[in-house]
């Protein structure tokens, strides 16, 4: 009888459960990039109101991240196959009230499930990842090809979403997703062994209700702000999520166990890991939601061309993480300059406030898409490299809440080029180029220091 703790390496073989493993961010980020070039006409259909398309696009990085540093300690304490196959089961189930949704609410509600089940499934699946590849070069090769389904998962979302959009109709995509979904969760249940902390902990639910309601407010209020930052509901919103944060810092230095060690800050890797996740989230993440919608709306680009040229970005994306090991950098220096060539891709887009230019449009894509590949493998491994073995999947879930408040973050500061144009949607690229610069330069620092 085979065991399920930590020492023991799981029974299927390492390419076959990294396949399966992989799928998960797969489905996450193409399920995730669905409404990038169908915001306008899902808008519309639904009846959205002024701050609907924010809610529309950014709701499911609300569920993540609120979710995913509880589900990370869920997986290492309970069982990650077991967090990945009920994370996936959700996911098709939410996936079906998307694609039947009447009206705004009940579509926002249904991508916050969806959200909250992806959260379960990246969190586990790049722990099994790191547990069944514990350290060296199989890691790294491991960690690149898992990164690599970021990239392939942003372009097939748009690409797909945008064909059927065209030939049927925006929901046929939920429909598919929740197809899609439900086979990942019958393959993983067949396929992979079960495997988590040897020794668990007790679960922390103070720290998981303050937690994700201190981030749930925070990404609320931003939402929100929208319309206007000093009406109450945004005050109310921000004045809770820093009630709540504090709380939660407060009671988790007083547990024995709780549901993030926060000795894990005093780690340079750990930070680079987790504050190179939020540039990321906040810079790339965010203004990559929302270009497909710039394109259209002030560029006058059909949903499938949009799609098209994302692919440009995201496929080049796939292929250098995928490539990524063969540079000879550490991760750190390969994350800096993953961020530095993603700043430079993005002074190509600067054009996109004027007159569309194909050259530098298309030039500005290739460049950043290939940092963002370089970015996705780095991160991916910092993830689990940055905290203990038994503890993974944890630090998986802190690495990617750390991007998704990010994404939420850059998501509605960017929302407003859905409206404007000229000036303004140049600075909202400026500004995204500034704060990705930044971040390499950071990275850059730490990994320089003596």
């Amino acid at each position: 009888m085979s065991s399920i703790t930590e020492p023991t390496r799981v029974l299927v073989p390492g390419s076959r459960t990294l396949a399966v493993a992989s799928s998960a961010p797969l489905l996450v980020l193409t399920n995730y990039t669905v409404p990038m070039v169908t915001l306008p006409q899902t808008a519309r259909e639904l009846g959205a109101g002024p701050t609907g398309p924010v809610w529309i696009l950014g709701s499911i990085a609300l569920g993540l991240s609120a979710l995913l540093l509880v589900s990370g300690g869920l997986a290492d304490d309970y069982g990650r196959k077991r967090v990945l196959v009920a994370g996936t089961a959700v996911l098709a189930i939410a996936s079906v009230v998307a694609a039947v949704s009447p009206v705004v609410v009940v579509f926002v509600a249904a991508r916050l499930v969806q959200g909250g089940a992806s959260a379960a499934m990246l969190a586990a699946s790049l722990g099994i990842v790191g547990h069944a590849f514990p350290s060296g070069i199989e890691r790294v090769r491991a960690t690149g090809r898992y990164g690599a389904m970021i990239g392939l998962g942003t372009a097939v979302g748009p690409l797909l979403s945008g064909v059927l959009a065209e030939v049927t109709g925006w929901r046929a995509t939920y429909w598919l997703m929740a197809v899609c979904a439900l086979a990942l969760a019958v393959v993983s249940a067949r396929t992979l062994e079960e495997s988590r902390s040897a020794v668990p902990r007790r679960f922390d639910v103070p720290g998981v209700v303050l937690l994700s309601l201190g981030v749930a407010a925070l990404l609320a209020g931003v939402t929100e702000g929208r319309l206007g930052w000093s009406r109450p509901v945004v005050l109310v919103a921000f004045a809770a999520a820093v009630v709540l944060v504090a709380a939660f810092v407060l009671v988790e230095r007083g547990r024995a166990e709780p549901l993030i060690d926060l000795e894990l800050f005093r780690r340079p890797v750990f930070l680079v890991a987790t504050g190179g996740a939020l540039v990321v989230g906040a810079a790339v993440v965010g203004l990559m939601s929302y270009l497909p919608t710039m394109l259209q709306t002030a560029h006058g680009l059909t949903p499938l061309a949009t799609a098209l040229l994302f692919m440009l970005w995201s496929g080049l994306s796939f292929l250098a993480a995928l490539l990524s090991r063969h540079l000879r950098l550490a991760t750190a220096a390969r994350l800096a300059l993953g961020l530095a060539l993603t700043a430079l891709g993005f002074g190509g887009l600067l054009s996109l406030g004027g007159t569309f230019v194909p050259v530098l449009v298309v030039g500005g894509l290739a460049v950043s898409g290939t940092g963002a590949g370089l970015i996705n493998s780095s991160i991916t491994h910092l993830a689990i490299e940055s905290v203990p073995s038994h503890r993974v999947s944890m630090g998986s879930g802190a690495n990617n809440t750390a991007r998704y408040v990010g994404s939420s973050l850059g998501a509605a500061g960017v929302a407003g080029a859905i409206g404007g144009f000229g000036a303004q949607q140049g600075m909202v690229i400026a500004v995204a180029a500034c704060i990705t610069l930044t971040g390499a330069t950071a990275v850059a620092a730490l990994v320089t220091r003596p």
